[in-house]
């Protein structure tokens, strides 16, 4: 790809370096060291690459939520950030091409009658997702009968779910099996209610970075950057874009 020119090299670095807006609520892209406090995953290798194309420092600025970090779109806290593709955050957001793919689907109680996905979408139904997750903002558009009980992160919807106030438990497939340790008894539904596509945002009116960081994901989906951080970091359950 050609190297990046200075309208968007201002427009990704406006302050001189590079400031990923990190979530650390999704472990498939991102983790923190305990001691150190250092940030490792996939997304990490996607920034600082970003970075040393455009040839400014990096600086991560870390958020807890994806709906803290798409929040923050219009406040210039952040330059660019790795968030699922979602038209209500298409609003303040420019997003990429996508460049992953992530299955989201249910859990639900062991004596549940549900017993596959389609059937979750109906009255009396309450469902247990994490407010202004990708998938959360997907199911607010789709779901006609069903309820959702929004919870403040995954960790509250787990708990939310194993106090019998919702019957399904909604989430990436990866964190749901991950998690079943936490969630006596729950068995996984049959199927999935969405793929998650994530691509790379950066605020809405910046229209020279947002061009740049389309090049930029067409560029490291076709040369494998991605598929290879994924396989460096062990993920599993996630599933680069070719």
């Amino acid at each position: 790809m050609t190297a990046p020119d200075e309208a968007a090299r201002s427009g990704l670095a406006p302050a001189g370096k590079l400031r990923p807006g990190m979530n650390l609520s999704n472990g498939l892209f991102t983790s923190k060291d305990a001691t150190t406090g250092e940030l490792h995953g996939v997304s990490v290798d996607l920034m600082r690459e970003l970075a040393s194309r455009l040839g400014v420092p990096v600086e991560f600025v870390v958020f807890e939520t994806p709906g803290e970090v798409a929040d923050a779109a219009a406040t210039g806290t952040w330059d660019v950030a790795i968030l699922a593709i979602e038209p209500a955050r298409a609003q303040t957001i420019a997003f990429s091409p996508p460049i992953t793919a992530i299955e989201a689907t249910y859990a639900v109680h062991a004596d549940s009658a549900l017993r596959a996905v389609a059937q979750v979408d109906a009255s009396g139904v309450r469902i247990a997702a994490p407010d202004k997750a990708g998938y959360e903002l997907y199911l607010t558009r789709t779901l006609r009968h069903a309820t959702l009980v929004r919870t403040k992160n995954f960790r509250e919807s787990i708990a939310c779910f194993n106090d019998r106030r919702a019957d399904a438990l909604a989430g990436l497939k990866p964190a749901l099996l991950e998690s079943m340790d936490k969630l006596p008894g729950a068995r996984l539904l049959e199927g999935t209610f969405m793929t998650v596509n994530h691509g790379l945002g950066t605020p809405r009116d910046r229209s020279a970075a947002a061009a740049y960081l389309k090049a930029f994901v067409e560029d490291v989906n076709a040369s494998g950057f991605v598929a290879r951080a994924i396989a460096r970091h062990g993920v599993q359950g996630l599933s680069a874009i070719k």
